[in-house]
């Protein structure tokens, strides 16, 4: 065999999302692009802030030779301090530059950190549906992800919870608001989940994380709310990054922040400014770490997803779909008339509809549908979606 039998086996496992992707390239050179209709990539639609492109070009155009040069592994002091300040007010916590830490991406952030946390073997738990990577990132590090479920509105089950916290379990990852299913933890459920994750710390005689990925923050709606974890939990960790609510995805910032109130902050803070390093990373690219310290708190009008949302779910459930409408992020995750939801995306495929099995994100019997296209999308998909799910109960 030409490459490793592990990547061989993940190959063939490979992201639904992505193999959505290449089906949609197949369906969209056989029909043309204006003919399918793609809600498989949560690729945001909407154009970056004005105010980036203004922030870009000054950047760009006042750099000198030493602003592309190495730097300390956790990036820019400044940068670093200005994410912190903001982040005291977002979390409502004392936070320093020291405690934060630049990254490549929210991906790259979860990486560091399960890098620095996990020995071979412990145990990573996640509540389901979640994101289909965080498997391989613990993979990466020797680490075992093992997933939770939750109640039927997709809020945190404790009891499930407390159940499957074991001798191995070194940490707990939760994604608020969620991919894929947009739900919005509420402050209670993180201070339950806090309580028992003291609780099993002692019992267990070892210290339990709480990561919290969250790149789809500022993207709520309805006046909905995003407690922070920090106040919850002190044993705790933030993933987050710009692509969503900036637009720059392909841009690969974002950064991680350990809890000023954890125990050993000195340790992880130094072992995550390692582990940076030692997977590659070495720092977050220096142009966007400029450019994002002076964009704290920006970001695209959320208000167009919040109408793209009501658009999709108005019309789904005209047509009959069943659904927990999202508090935030811009995905839907609507339940298949049964259980084989592999075989309902490929009849919504025949009406040139491409979306992703719920059971690529450890939830079967559901698709997720990602909102963040163009409205003429959602409106011209509507009578395909009636067909599909009329010709399934039919």
């Amino acid at each position: 065999m030409s490459v490793a039998a592990r990547i061989h086996e993940v190959m063939e496992k490979s992201s639904w999302i992505r193999k959505m992707f290449e089906e949609g390239a197949r369906l969209k050179a056989q029909h043309g692009a204006q003919n399918v209709f793609d809600f498989s990539l949560g690729n945001p639609n909407l154009p970056p802030p004005e105010r980036f492109d203004q922030v870009l070009l000054e950047t760009v155009s006042s750099c000198g030779p030493e602003d592309h040069c190495y730097m300390a592994q956790a990036g820019y002091t400044d940068v670093c301090d200005r994410v912190a300040e903001y982040l005291a007010q977002e979390q409502d916590v004392a936070i320093t530059g020291g405690e934060v830490l630049m990254t490549c991406g929210a991906a790259g952030a979860l990486n560091v950190i399960l890098k620095a946390l996990l020995d071979p073997g412990d145990e990573v738990l996640t509540p389901a549906p979640c994101f289909v990577e965080y498997r391989f990132y613990a993979d990466n590090h020797g680490g075992v992800l093992k997933t939770v479920p939750t109640r039927p509105d997709f809020s945190l089950d404790m009891q499930a919870m407390e159940s499957a916290i074991g001798k191995k379990t070194k940490a707990v990852i939760i994604n608020s608001p969620n991919n894929p299913t947009g739900a919005v933890y509420p402050a209670e459920s993180l201070a339950a989940l806090g309580d028992l994750l003291r609780q099993k710390s002692r019992q267990l005689g070892r210290t339990l994380y709480l990561i919290s990925d969250e790149p789809y923050r500022k993207i709520v709606y309805d006046g909905v709310q995003v407690p922070s974890v920090f106040h919850h939990y002190e044993e705790s960790i933030l993933a987050s990054s710009y692509s969503k609510d900036l637009s720059i995805p392909g841009e690969r910032i974002g950064f991680a922040a350990v809890n000023p109130s954890a125990t050993y902050k000195s340790d992880i803070i130094a072992a995550m400014a390692l582990t940076n390093r030692i997977l590659g990373f070495v720092n977050a690219p220096a142009l966007m770490q400029r450019v994002v310290s002076q964009l704290q708190g920006v970001s695209v009008d959320i208000g167009e997803y919040a109408r793209k949302r009501d658009l999709l779910c108005d019309g789904l459930a005209e047509c009959g779909y069943r659904f927990t409408r999202p508090a935030g992020a811009f995905y839907l995750f609507p339940e298949t008339p049964d259980a084989d939801d592999v075989a309902f995306v490929r009849a919504l495929q025949e009406e040139l509809i491409l979306v992703v099995p719920g059971s690529g994100f450890e939830g079967p019997g559901h698709f997720r549908i990602a909102f963040c296209v163009d409205d003429d999308t959602i409106v011209r998909a509507m009578p395909g979606f009636r067909r599909a799910l009329e010709r399934y109960r039919g």
